[in-house]
């Protein structure tokens, strides 16, 4: 690929930043744009660009810059760069889709292109096995929640009377919790959770990272990933106060803070620590959305920033790492300083800023978390879970920027390591070092997340942030988590042995391990189901069929067994009760033959007595159909039936082919549906349609007979549907016709018939 190519593409992400820069200074938030799209269903091209939204596109646009910048050299001379750069930029867009629409929907579909989009990256390298897998684990997990999220969606917009997300939010407080929006609740919670690889969904991103570098630091540092903590985010200012809301966050958010950061410890490779170190960071995020009061969204707010300034650019050193000495492993690792300076550089700046060293960005963070959490209810696991985060935290900094650059960990297997060119080196180090520049002059960042408190706190008065960082106990806490990170640092390898002991006594039932059960269940349960149902027996399959239609319109019925209304009784006219008779004669006589010819003539007894009741019940263009098809259907079969008795073939079964189940089911299949017909006549006649019709027949349609207006232009194509049928019906009996014809002529007295006809 050219470096004009390269460029070209480097472009994309650039402008959007000086777009997204430009409407900051230009443009007052919140601001807002509608487009019709189906308005009939409430789904509209409504987007809204407010202080959350202007934060992650920032991230979104900024970071994207860096990722396609250092994507030009790390996949230099790769064949498939052009690939990988059309899907970023897919990918950039359908991010930008998410964090600014402002209908449920909408962001849905938005939120799949992500999904479907990670899953051609993750899997960019599909000539790999492990590639494949670990993009089909994320697809289905991802997937699976974008489900769930749309099922929610439409739930919550069913019972709040609109998609719109920020009528949703101004609606919500002043609406009672009811079963339905509970459910709804739960089920946009259990999206957000897979996205942002929430526990127990937690094991699919750090499997995610045999992508290629450029990719895990872009998704998995300022966009998919953030994408669930966003979406909460966005809703909670209308669940905010709910208690369901705040100990769900709290609960899942803090185990998945401590336990993702337990799990780094288990690791060897480089990318995978930083990725278990992301999934903590996010349950973190999640667990602070969950706290009420306006300094949690401060925090919520710094730490997106934050996160994504120093995250990136770890990732950027990791893929700079393995670029550069061909492993990530850090045992292998070691005094890169004098082979990698620049790229060792980047790693200290970033690595100071995660682990919340003084005169940091994360530093200012951590003093904002604490701040929040003195002022908030929070529970005490979530402050047990944020200790841990924070201390192995410090641990991991220190193993990405000090362990591999710094210190000699017994064996180097790298002699011919070095650094890369300027496209590899720039990103991580102008990230980095933007974090320094927030660190040093915490200011800068007042206003941006300013805005992005104001709008997950919008009923609360304007945010005024003044970043600094207090002496007193939380000073101390910030240090003694210091210490402590520095002290798992120095005993690394020690408790990665005794952990990794521990933790894979748990391996037989961890999630990666039931996820797999599960992925290998699934073929095994297609063979179980194929054997057990795909028998090769008609008669067993009607069985079947029939019965799962009982179950299902049983239960409906029973569900709404209240709102049962009898009917009042109606005398019957003599044709109804003749069609009656006659179709219940031809069910039982076609049960009890043998006599396949007599059996259809016995069946053609329940179609004719079905067109006597069409008949009678109002509906002479049903009953019309029905009498064409069953009386060709008759005529064709029992011409077939009457050529084979000439030849003394298959007139009658050898033996009942019958089901000990087909009576029963048979009976409880006409109880219910004698039932589901009693229900709907005893309901209140809602005469709105044919209002319509008699309105709209003469200004619309300029007839004054409904019913020939209804069949001709309201129901147009449901008539040609009945004309196409009686048509067809009268092509397959024409060959009879004409045979008819020809036999006729043959035996008529002193009539030559041509050759050809003879046949």
């Amino acid at each position: 690929m050219s470096i004009a190519a390269r460029a070209a593409f480097v472009m994309i992400p650039l402008l959007s930043l000086v777009f997204v820069l430009w409407t900051a200074a230009s443009v007052p938030l919140p601001a807002s744009i509608q487009a019709a799209w189906v308005p009939a269903l409430g789904v509209n091209f409504n987007f809204h660009i407010d202080g959350l939204s202007l934060l992650m596109l920032l991230m979104i646009t900024g970071v994207g810059t860096a990722v396609f910048v250092y994507a030009g050299g790390y996949l230099e001379g790769h064949p498939q760069q052009n690939r990988l750069y059309i899907l970023l930029t897919l990918f950039m867009f359908a991010m930008i889709g998410c964090v600014t629409a402002d209908n449920l929907i909408v962001l849905f579909l938005f939120w799949e292109m992500t999904s479907l989009l990670s899953f051609m990256l993750v899997g960019f390298n599909h000539e790999d096995a492990s590639s494949r897998k670990s993009a089909q684990q994320a697809l289905v997990v991802t997937g699976s929640g974008g489900l769930a999220l749309l099922a929610g969606a439409i739930l919550l917009g069913q019972v709040m009377g609109t998609y719109s997300i920020q009528e949703i939010i101004s609606r919500v407080p002043g609406t009672e919790p009811s079963t339905a929006l509970t459910t709804a609740l739960l089920l946009i919670l259990l999206g957000a959770f897979t996205k942002s690889a929430q526990f127990p969904f937690h094991f699919w991103l750090p499997n995610a990272m045999s992508a290629p570098t450029p990719v895990s630091a872009y998704l998995h540092s300022a966009t998919m990933v953030k994408l669930g903590v966003y979406l909460v985010a966005r809703l909670d200012p209308g669940f905010g106060d709910w208690p369901l809301w705040q100990w769900t966050l709290q609960i899942v958010g803090s185990i998945t803070a401590a336990w993702g950061m337990l799990l780094a410890l288990r690791e060897r490779d480089l990318k995978r620590i930083l990725a278990w170190s992301t999934v903590a960071t996010l349950g973190t995020l999640v667990m602070l959305v969950g706290m009420d009061g306006q300094g949690a969204t401060v925090a919520v707010g710094a730490l997106l920033l934050a996160h994504a300034l120093y995250k990136a650019p770890l990732f950027f050193v990791a893929g700079n790492v393995d670029h550069g000495t061909g492993t990530r492993i850090i045992d292998q690792l070691g005094n890169l300083r004098h082979a990698m300076p620049w790229t060792a550089a980047a790693a200290l700046l970033a690595g100071f800023s995660m682990a919340g060293v003084p005169l940091s960005f994360g530093y200012v963070v951590k003093d904002v978390i604490t701040e929040a959490k003195t002022v908030s209810d929070v529970l005490e696991f979530a402050n047990v879970a944020n200790t841990i985060f924070g201390a192995v935290a410090v641990a991991v900094a220190a193993v990405a920027a000090v362990r591999i650059f710094w210190r000699h960990p017994g064996h180097n297997d790298t002699p011919e390591a070095h650094e890369g060119g300027l496209t590899l080196v720039g990103p991580p180090l102008v990230l980095a070092f933007i974090g320094v520049v927030l660190g040093l002059f915490p200011f800068l960042a007042d206003w941006l997340v300013g805005v992005a408190s104001q709008a997950m706190s919008p009923r609360a008065e304007a945010v005024a942030v003044h970043f600094a960082v207090h002496a007193g106990p939380g000073f101390l806490s910030l240090l003694m988590t210091l210490l402590v990170g520095v002290a798992v640092f120095w005993f690394w390898d020690p408790l990665h042995r005794l952990f990794d002991r521990w933790a894979s006594r748990f391996d037989a039932i961890s999630m990666v391990t039931n996820y797999d059960r599960f992925i290998q269940g699934i073929p095994r349960l297609a063979a179980l189901s194929t054997r057990a149902l795909q028998h090769g027996s008609l008669p067993g399959y009607s069985l079947l069929i029939v019965a799962f239609m009982s179950a299902f319109m049983g239960v409906i019925l029973v569900a709404g067994w209240h709102h049962w209304v009898w009917p009042d009784w109606v005398d019957p006219t003599a044709g109804f009760v003749v069609a009656c008779l006659l179709t219940a004669a031809g069910g039982v006589l076609a049960v009890l033959q043998r006599d396949r010819f007599v059996l259809l003539l016995a069946a053609g007894l329940v179609g004719f007595g079905s067109a006597i009741f069409f008949t009678y019940t109002g509906a002479p263009d049903v009953a019309y159909t029905q009498l064409v098809v069953e009386s060709v259907f008759v005529i064709v079969v029992a011409s077939v039936l009457l050529n084979l008795k000439k030849r003394g073939m298959g007139m009658g079964h050898e033996r009942i082919v019958t089901s000990r189940w087909a009576l029963p089911v048979a009976v409880v299949f006409g109880g219910v549906l004698t039932l589901w017909m009693l229900v709907a006549v005893g309901g209140a006649f809602d005469p709105a349609l044919t209002q319509f019709f008699a309105e709209k027949s003469v200004p619309d349609a300029h007839g004054r007979n409904v019913v020939n207006v209804i069949l001709v232009d309201f129901r147009a194509l449901d008539t040609l549907g009945e004309i196409t049928v009686v048509m067809l019906s009268f092509m397959a009996a024409l060959p009879l016709l004409q045979a008819v014809r020809v036999y006729m002529r043959r035996n008529k007295p002193g009539t030559n018939v041509p050759p050809g006809d003879q046949a």
